[in-house]
């Protein structure tokens, strides 16, 4: 018995998983970035935020087809897309989408909230034709859950959010598929848990293994600095706890961003972490700290497409408790992007 323990323990094998959130952006960015996921997951729900947005079907497909191209040869992967909404989006425009089987939903940025969300939505009200239509359709709605109301404090944003316009909003459209991304707080997993499985909730890697402390150890890291920003260590807790329960709500999504090194180290630097490389192996590592390894599986493998009504993935992937090494940086366009925990390593190696 004790062996078996051991062999479970050193090398797990499961379903080859899904990010169901991820930012390739566009062009050279986009080339550099894309085989770093495609080559360990097998679907990702692409963010619509590039500038111009994403906000129709058939902008939507020309970004998919230019994400295609850049999957290197021999690797199977499939791009789900998202529109952007905007205050101009129209219920003919979610009905086209609703019938297209490459979308998977609609994205809600509140206006500013986060990078490239200018042109998202500071009113609700606004978009009220849109959620009904959403809602009779069966189109999920993304959420970026964080306030935008200037005098609320930034790691109170998505407390604030989940509780005045979250809230609300599932008691108004109470049949709307919604996904919370990249939930960061005890509130926000809390909120998840306890809605109807109408709705559901990401959690990213750097979320289930760090919290505010690592913004500033030993000085100011600003590639620790992401939107929703890391939060106290209860909350940490609260989203192991989230990602290692039974109920099915959560699934695996990176929020994978990458920006150039010149950009995170500056004056004002952008928000955003580059996990991808490595994101499976940071997932197994928090599931493996929390001696939650079994679990792992169903979030990064089963509950995402439970959600969204797709297949479980019959490719399987083979994961080893043995160090990998996390690169300095790697090539993005023209410059280079940090990973998460350059320089350093991962408690686990994805194996053939």
């Amino acid at each position: 018995m004790p062996e078996q323990v051991l062999r479970v323990t050193e090398r797990i094998e499961i379903p080859r998983p899904d990010d169901w959130h991820v930012h390739f952006r566009d062009g050279d960015v986009l080339r550099s970035v894309v085989p770093h996921t495609s080559r360990v997951f097998a679907r990702a729900v692409v963010m619509p935020n590039l500038r111009p947005p994403v906000t129709t079907v058939a902008a939507a497909m020309a970004y998919r087809a230019r994400i295609v191209q850049a999957v290197p040869p021999g690797v199977a992967f499939e791009p789900l897309m998202t529109l952007y909404l905007t205050p101009t989006t129209t219920p003919e425009e979610i009905a086209v989408a609703a019938a297209h089987p490459a979308i998977v939903g609609v994205k809600l940025y509140p206006a500013g909230a986060t990078t490239n969300a200018q042109a998202g939505v500071a009113d609700l009200d606004s978009v009220t034709g849109v959620l009904e239509a959403m809602q009779e359709l069966r189109l999920p709605l993304l959420v970026h859950g964080e306030s935008i109301d200037p005098a609320c404090d930034p790691f109170d944003r998505e407390a604030e959010f989940v509780q005045k316009t979250l809230g609300p909003l599932i008691e108004r459209f109470p049949r709307l598929r919604v996904v919370l991304e990249h939930v960061t707080t005890a509130e926000g997993a809390a909120f998840v848990r306890d809605a109807p499985d109408t709705v559901a909730g990401t959690l990213t890697p750097q979320h289930l293994l760090y919290d505010r402390r690592a913004l500033f150890e030993g000085g100011l890291r600003p590639h620790m600095y992401c939107l929703p920003v890391l939060k106290r260590a209860h909350h940490r807790d609260a989203l192991l706890e989230a990602a290692t329960a039974s109920d099915g709500k959560f699934f695996a999504g990176t929020d994978s961003a990458p920006h150039e090194i010149g950009a995170k180290e500056s004056s004002c630097g952008c928000a955003g972490i580059y996990n991808s490389p490595t994101a499976l192996q940071l997932y197994a590592e928090a599931f493996d700290l929390a001696g939650a390894l079994p679990a792992l599986e169903a979030f990064v493998s089963r509950n995402g497409p439970a959600f969204y009504g797709r297949a479980v993935n019959v490719e399987r992937v083979a994961l080893e408790r043995r160090p990998c090494s996390v690169p300095e940086s790697y090539p993005l366009g023209g410059g280079v992007v940090a990973p998460l925990r350059a320089g350093a390593s991962v408690m686990w190696s994805i194996v053939p």
